[in-house]
């Protein structure tokens, strides 16, 4: 079986959030070229039609459902789902790409900016989940994959927030998946390390200024961090979450898997 073929996710619909970011964005083209319904969702309209005139290429405008939501407003999330059904069915599968990244020193830390990133990377998410999980269980199937990160395995100096936000999914991702299989629904993670999109490159950015060395200094020392010498693409990512929605990944349950060119052995 070729499960990157136009038929390997046709009988799923599959709700995408985060979709106009770089991993988010891949992964709907890539789940509508294997033949999936979407529903794919961000907070800029503007991104939001960008990426449905990208998709209109690649699949039937009528198996697609473009909705802008804030998915920290419980109105919104509530609103995303059921609007979804509504036009596409039964949402089969669920891809969490939506997050936010920021690096700061523990000594700069203050409330607000801990409470921020968990809402978006935790929080939010998971009452999100929890409204598709709990149709799910009522039909006795489905999939869901959780973007963390490598960052949610293994924690780093200036990134203290944002680690313990994606370690905070990849506790989620195993607990939920141990009560999940015995409803017939598989819940997995993704844990990528560096990935070529712009929020890595604000990482990068910030690293720079926080060692008062040029961008492209900081992105080769990033490189050689890692044993590929490269970072990951959007696509790479992408294809990975894609294998882990479809029948090919029948019994990878609560799997945290990583995408990172070698690093986690460094």
């Amino acid at each position: 079986m070729n499960i990157f073929d136009k038929q390997a996710l046709a009988q799923k619909h599959i709700l995408i959030t985060g979709a106009t970011g770089g991993i988010g964005w891949e992964t709907a083209k890539t789940a509508a070229q294997m033949g999936a319904k979407l529903t794919v969702t961000g907070r800029d309209p503007d991104k939001l039609k960008k990426l449905e005139n990208e998709l209109a290429t690649l699949m039937d405008a009528s198996r697609l459902h473009v909705h802008a939501a804030d998915l920290t407003d419980p109105q919104d999330r509530k609103q995303l789902v059921e609007t979804a059904e509504t036009r596409l069915g039964f949402i089969g599968g669920l891809v969490n790409s939506a997050g936010a990244a920021g690096g700061k020193q523990v000594e700069e830390l203050d409330q607000e900016f801990l409470e921020h990133l968990m809402n978006i990377n935790y929080t939010s998410t998971f009452m999100l989940t929890q409204l598709v999980y709990r149709r799910m269980m009522e039909e006795g199937r489905g999939d869901i994959v959780n973007l963390a990160s490598l960052s949610g395995l293994r924690g780093t100096a200036g990134n203290t927030a944002y680690a313990a936000s994606k370690f905070a999914v990849v506790g989620w991702t195993q607990s939920m998946a141990l009560e999940a299989i015995g409803h017939g629904i598989r819940v997995n993670a993704v844990c990528p390390g560096y990935v070529d999109t712009e929020m890595a490159r604000a990482s990068i950015r910030r690293k720079a200024e926080r060692k008062g060395i040029s961008v492209e200094r900081a992105l080769e020392e990033a490189q050689a961090g890692i044993p590929s010498n490269r970072l990951s693409t959007p696509q790479e990512v992408a294809q990975t979450i894609a294998f882990l929605l479809t029948d090919a990944a029948p019994n990878i349950v609560g799997e945290s898997v990583k995408i990172s060119g070698g690093s986690v052995m460094r």
